[in-house]
């Protein structure tokens, strides 16, 4: 917390362990029985809480396995709005990337246990249609950003492309964890494949998008 941040108040906090509280139990169930298998009363019943409760923090059931959502669409552009100086915004992503991964970092799905989650999310549907709308909100996100930093025209193609190009290698990076680490080859040599992909697109990307939206001195 920074000086310009107020201290959370008890309201605050009950609501935040509440909510916390109801995603963990949801958690647990889904683990358990499968997304799809779990309705929403049972989670209402199992955190001793009401369902209108539930629907108060969490208005779709697909928000209670992606509890994260909003963090987890915005992160790659607040990589690039928060670069160094002298970075450009495509080596900002990756080097953010290479960094989760050497840190075995969840948000990259390399912890053990994750293959629970993608069995769980690759047996539903709806969470793999929610995964994809994800996907595409953070790219645009992403690419509304790299326009921004880079002065670009309404009509300037280039930064979708970009960020569609660091989308996709993003995906590529957590397709290739999730496999490995699903068919029991472990969290380090899923670490070790995933490094081995930032290697190798990095030779594979041009000039122009691994230099594009170089951040200058203020």
């Amino acid at each position: 917390m920074t000086e310009s941040e107020p201290a959370e108040g008890l309201r605050e906090r009950k609501k935040r362990r509440t909510r916390t509280h109801i995603s963990d139990i949801a958690t647990g169930l889904f683990l358990e029985r499968g997304f799809d298998a779990v309705t929403v009363a049972q989670i209402a019943d199992a955190a001793e809480v009401s369902v209108n409760t539930v629907y108060n923090y969490f208005p779709a059931k697909e928000d209670l396995f992606f509890d994260r959502e909003s963090e987890v669409v915005d992160r790659p552009a607040r990589i690039v709005r928060e670069r160094a100086v002298g970075q450009s915004a495509a080596r900002a992503v990756l080097d953010a990337l290479r960094r989760d991964v050497q840190a075995r970092s969840p948000y990259v799905g390399l912890v053990e246990g994750y293959e629970r989650f993608m069995n769980v999310m690759q047996g539903s549907p709806a969470l793999m249609a929610r995964l994809w709308r994800m996907q595409q909100l953070g790219a645009d996100a992403l690419g509304a950003t790299l326009a921004e930093e880079a002065g670009a025209a309404l009509e300037d193609p280039v930064p979708a492309l970009i960020a569609g190009q660091l989308a996709g290698i993003q995906q590529a990076v957590f397709r290739g964890i999730g496999r490995r680490i699903a068919a029991g080859s472990g969290v380090d040599a899923a670490a070790a494949y995933a490094l081995a992909q930032l290697d190798a697109v990095e030779s594979l990307l041009s000039a122009e998008v691994l230099g594009y939206a170089v951040r200058a001195r203020q």
